[in-house]
């Protein structure tokens, strides 16, 4: 079986990760090969994080591996948080604080559009090659559910009347921004494989 490294220190996106590729490769955290590094995200652009994350991990170690850098973007706040969607409220990770501050800033417009956005940066065999993932949805004026991690509590995906903090992980992975980058390039590395070298 191929074996790819998720080039993240975030338990629940290789949670998700993990569920969403289902054995078909095997999926290696940082902390299965031994890496504790801390990588300095200093792009100015998804694309940028993500390949500075892939590059990172390829460079040092020669495995094969990818970096996502995810977020939301809201049309009222010109795209904001974005990059910044981690530390959007100062610390990073503080998800309470990012979600109060959206909330905050969005308390005096009735545009709650949105979409999340996911780009991975595959390093495959020495190569580099992206993939994205965008869902589009509303920002809710208050929480609701307690799964998912981030901003779920507060994004209602298009189609749905709950957000993803109310569904599955099953129900997230079907339809989510991180699902559908994941899903091209678990679809690359599959074609990939059956074509002689």
């Amino acid at each position: 079986m191929q074996q790819l490294v998720f080039a993240t220190n975030n338990q629940h996106k290789l949670e998700e990760a993990a569920a969403k590729i289902q054995g078909r490769i095997r999926l290696l955290s940082l902390d299965d090969i031994g890496c504790h590094d801390d990588i300095a995200e200093t792009g100015v652009t998804f694309r940028e994080n993500a390949s500075i994350k892939s590059n990172y991990i390829y460079n040092k170690y020669h495995l094969n591996c990818f970096g996502d850098d995810s977020g939301l973007e809201i049309e009222a706040l010109d795209g904001a948080p974005g990059i910044y969607s981690a530390r959007y409220a100062g610390k990073y990770g503080d998800h309470e604080a990012n979600i109060e501050k959206v909330l905050a800033n969005m308390r005096l417009t009735s545009n709650r559009r949105a979409r999340f956005r996911t780009v991975i940066s595959l390093l495959w065999d020495g190569r580099e090659y992206f993939f994205e993932g965008t869902v589009g949805g509303t920002i809710r004026h208050e929480r609701a559910g307690i799964k998912g991690f981030g901003y779920d509590p507060i994004f209602e995906p298009d189609g749905f009347s709950i957000t993803f903090a109310e569904m599955s992980l099953a129900e997230k992975n079907h339809i989510s921004h991180r699902a559908i980058a994941i899903d091209k390039m678990t679809a690359f590395i599959s074609e990939s494989a059956g074509q002689p070298r």
